[in-house]
């Protein structure tokens, strides 16, 4: 189930399905722990009866909003402030709820406005069931009312969560229970307030629950506006604070602040993409973007862990999730927001990243919010023989993403500390993760987990993270580094041409699999042993066959990494027929479109057909086309090529904006986690990459500025031809 609206501030991120049920809250790190647990909180509404419904017993009962409600989730323009619009035709009853995590305390803040649809004064009751499991399990809790906050509160040692009403800024509580659920068959107090009552149970311990209800009255020309509050703190302390300023600024207090805060936040962005007469894009794209930005903000810890994705519905997958850090991920995303403008955030990732590399210069498969290693399916050894467990072009692209940030912002003072303690570690380990008789890195997995070899994708990071060395070291005045990256880049670059081309099919191959596993278990075994010592110094050669390898062929939409990363310049005739044959290859021919990751892509697999269906179609694969358009664009009408794939990304979001990893390939609906970060991020990538062709392509001849110097009232594209302004 996609969660439809997050809101967060780094610190709490807070979860909402398409029923508009609170499914996770997590405290105190983006994606640890989940305090929700993927369990819905129910959220209704109950109505008294007028005198011309007292024979209707439909008008007396509660409804959840899983129960017949119309609903339209989204957010308000510019903010992470929610917008939930439901309607219950039967109950004659509308509201319009507003949704915030304030920008700096914990606190999530609804306000919830009720219109009476029928003809006279009524009275409403609204229930909120809090389904918490503290630490992400029920076991050992507590819940109680607390009657000096007049809230409900669950803890478990050093966490605590707080729930409660305010009428303007007025702490109420008309009703409220707390119980058991979970445990023999109990399914919780919601139960409990079906019949518009609560039985006033005033403590429960161990797999418990709560609800929470407050009554007010609204006229049919006179809404009625109630808040409700959750609240998050590590003491009980911390949480009495947490009240007393919610008390002092107000819950619209805590939602103005923070809509502005919000607002003033995306002024930052670099990416202003003019209008289509400009050569730009249309609305969607740009709202697009914004809320892309927006949405990959919330998946971001304060600690500088960038996290895939948030969803706990795909843990019914493998008791796992997606809430981890992995270096890949976050350095294509930092490299987003470097893009777009929002530096400070990427600084917080790359010197997370210094924190928690290996001291042998590889990053491990991934890790949790607060920096320890998490879980991991890649294996230390391989037919009985040691290896490394890890994804290189993880290490790759954080050194990659790192020279760009400098590239563009030229912060010394904060990369000078990095030098030694991430960018030294991380490309002597590059350069020396090659097998001496190839030139090419030693295996390891693919991108995609799955398989391991020697990876088009891992050799063009790889390419690129030793040149963004190569660069670092020369602003450094390391003259041997220096001389020692730039050669291992070049060795790399004529490596792959030599072993990774395929004349027989026309394209590059996606990965070669040595076959002589005791030489390769010989070579990764030397790594292991100088771990970080070395740098310089390539490996022994131990004999062997080294050009024993298994050629795999197939057609995967990574192999853009080629040109993105300069592996190969994007007009070289082979990099034109591997693209073609991804275009060709991979698009997913029915109604909804896109392109699937690899031919006959398996993971979530919706139909057989893989003739018309090569995979699900991905929102990162197919912006990636897009990337390579931009790429090869040599005017403003070839550029326009890519603006399609772009607008696909904001066909296929749900209507709150948010983009899920992949679509079903026959209905578009979301499948796996959703948002996933990186689909957001690489939204972000490929329309700074669109506006820094644009600009290029379209610098005024009069001020030498990029087109935004054209006045708005003057027609901006004829054909390909820019008007400049007078």
């Amino acid at each position: 189930m996609p969660r439809d609206i997050p809101v967060g501030n780094g610190q709490l991120l807070v979860n909402f399905d398409h029923h508009y049920q609170i499914r996770d809250i997590y405290f105190p790190h983006v994606g640890q722990e989940n305090h929700g647990g993927g369990l819905p909180c129910r959220f209704g509404v109950w109505s008294s009866v007028t005198p011309q419904d007292a024979n209707d017993r439909r008008r007396q009962r509660l409804y959840w909003t899983d129960q017949e409600w119309q609903l339209d989730l989204g957010y308000e323009p510019g903010t992470l402030v929610t917008q939930a619009h439901l309607r219950h035709d039967a109950l004659r009853v509308e509201l319009r709820c507003s949704d915030v995590v304030d920008f700096h305390r914990a606190a999530l803040v609804r306000r919830i406005e009720i219109h009476n649809k029928g003809d006279a004064v009524r009275t409403f009751r609204l229930f909120h069931n809090n389904q918490f499991q503290m630490y992400h399990n029920k076991v050992g809790d507590t819940a109680y009312f607390d009657p000096r906050m007049e809230a409900l509160i669950h803890y478990r040692k050093v966490r605590y969560l707080m729930a409660k009403w305010f009428v303007g800024s007025d702490s109420r509580m008309d009703g409220y229970a707390t119980g058991t659920a979970g445990y023999f068959g109990a399914e919780g107090t919601w139960r409990d307030a079906e019949d518009g009552k609560l039985g006033q149970n005033a403590i429960t311990q161990g797999a418990v629950d709560s609800t929470m209800m407050i009554e007010v009255e609204a006229g049919p020309d006179t809404p009625a506006v109630v808040y409700m509050v959750i609240g998050a703190a590590k003491t009980h302390e911390d949480l009495l604070k947490l009240d007393k300023f919610l008390r002092r600024e107000g819950p619209q207090g805590v939602i103005d602040r923070t809509r502005a805060y919000w607002k003033l936040w995306l002024d930052a962005s670099r990416i202003d993409l003019p209008d289509e007469r400009a050569g730009g894009t249309n609305q969607r794209i740009k709202d697009l973007v914004e809320r892309s930005l927006l949405v990959v903000r919330t998946q971001i810890d304060n600690n500088g862990a960038i996290i895939a994705a948030n969803d706990s519905d795909i843990m019914q997958y493998s008791r796992d999730t997606y809430s981890y850090l992995w270096p890949r991920d976050g350095a294509l995303v930092a490299a987003g927001l470097d893009d777009a403008g929002f530096p400070d955030v990427a600084r917080a990732f790359y010197s997370l990243c210094s924190k928690i590399i290996e001291p042998g210069g590889y990053f491990l498969h991934k890790y949790n919010p607060e920096g320890s290693p998490a879980s991991s399916w890649h294996p230390w050894v391989s037919q009985n023989e040691p290896q490394l467990p890890i994804q290189e072009d993880e290490t790759a692209l954080v050194i990659w993403a790192l020279w760009r940030h400098y590239a563009t912002y030229r912060d010394i003072e904060f990369v000078r500390p990095l030098w030694i303690s991430l960018i030294q570690k991380a490309a002597d380990f590059l350069v020396r993760f090659r097998d001496p008789h190839t030139n090419l890195p030693l295996p390891s997995y693919d991108l995609w987990e799955e398989r391991w070899g020697v990876h088009a994708f891992t050799v063009a990071t790889v390419y690129g993270g030793l040149q963004a060395a190569y660069r670092f070291a020369t602003c450094f005045g390391d003259n041997e580094r220096s001389a020692t990256y730039a050669r291992a880049a070049q060795e790399v670059r004529d490596a792959f041409c030599e072993h990774m081309w395929s004349a027989d099919d026309g394209r590059f191959l996606r990965r070669i699999v040595p076959l002589d596993h005791e030489r390769t278990a010989k070579l990764m075994q030397q790594v292991m042993q100088r771990n970080g010592h070395g740098p310089c110094d390539p490996l022994d050669e131990p004999g062997g066959d080294a050009l024993n390898v298994e050629r795999d062929s197939t057609i995967d939409a990574s192999l853009y990494a080629i040109f993105a990363m300069n592996l190969l310049k994007v007009d070289d005739e082979r990099v034109e027929q591997t693209m073609r044959a991804v275009e060709q290859r991979l698009w997913v021919k029915t109604p909804v479109g896109g392109v699937a990751r690899y031919e006959n892509d398996t993971y979530h697999q919706t139909t057989q057909d893989i003739k018309a269906v090569p995979g699900n179609p991905w929102f990162i694969c197919t912006l990636w086309l897009a990337d390579w358009y931009i790429a090869k664009a040599k005017s403003v009408s070839e550029l326009r090529l890519a603006l399609p794939f772009l607008d696909w990304a904001a066909g296929h979001a749900l209507p709150s904006g948010i983009l899920a990893e992949q679509v079903h390939p026959l209905t578009n609906a979301p499948l796996s986690v959703s948002p996933l970060t990186w689909s957001h991020a690489t939204v972000v990538a490929t329309a700074a990459g669109y506006l820094r062709k644009l600009n290029a392509m379209s610098v005024c001849t009069t001020c030498g500025q990029p087109h935004a110097c054209l006045l708005p009232d003057e027609p901006r594209i004829q054909g390909d031809q820019l008007v400049e302004a007078r």
